[in-house]
């Protein structure tokens, strides 16, 4: 039986991805996409799909984090430092493509949807901002940046350049962008 769920989960996050993936003139955008077409991608009932997410945001971010954290590493075997700037690029440059437009779309979806943005807080942006948090934190100890900084309020200034130019598509989202950003940011948090 424990097959055959993870069977039916792997199809349901599958499903999901290629009907978002889609550019043909039936594409779905996440404010088109239903259980009810995901259910039937995937070969599955609805009442599957509601056994492990409560709506269909909840689907798409699982779908997206299927790929995401493995695209967008935190190394902790180089310094801090160096660790933040390879995580800034990874992100830029996946941003740029398909889970750009995807996750641009899942925070449009929250702005209207208090259960949603709960859902995409809870099970994206906190996770992820606590373990770029815990980074920050180790390049002031390891001396890269100054002591007094907040380190929660330090990843907010690092991703909020990169959001921005997601949601507005306002300039460039590469690795050369990216570390302009990051060096801007760093010329006045370096330790002195």
């Amino acid at each position: 039986m424990a097959i055959r769920s993870e069977e039916s989960r792997r199809a349901i996050l599958e499903a999901t991805m290629k009907l978002l993936e889609d550019a043909g003139p039936d594409g779905f955008t996440v404010q088109k996409l239903s259980i009810e077409r995901i259910a039937r991608e995937a070969g599955v009932s609805k009442t599957t799909i509601y056994r492990w997410w409560s709506s269909k945001v909840a689907v798409v971010i699982d779908t997206f984090l299927d790929n995401h954290v493995a695209r967008t590493p935190v190394r902790q075997d180089v310094p801090a430092i160096d660790a933040l700037r390879e995580h800034m690029a990874s992100l830029a440059e996946v941003y740029a493509g398909n889970e750009g437009r995807l996750v641009a779309q899942l925070i449009g979806e929250c702005q209207g949807d208090e259960a949603a943005m709960a859902e995409f807080k809870k099970h994206f942006w906190t996770p992820r901002a606590l373990v770029v948090t815990s980074l920050v934190e180790r390049a002031i100890s390891e001396g890269s940046m100054r002591k007094e900084l907040d380190a929660e309020l330090v990843t907010e200034l690092l991703y909020a350049p990169v959001y921005f130019r997601l949601l507005f598509q306002s300039g460039p989202l590469d690795a050369k962008a990216t570390d302009a950003i990051m060096q801007t940011a760093l010329d006045g948090l370096a330790a002195r």
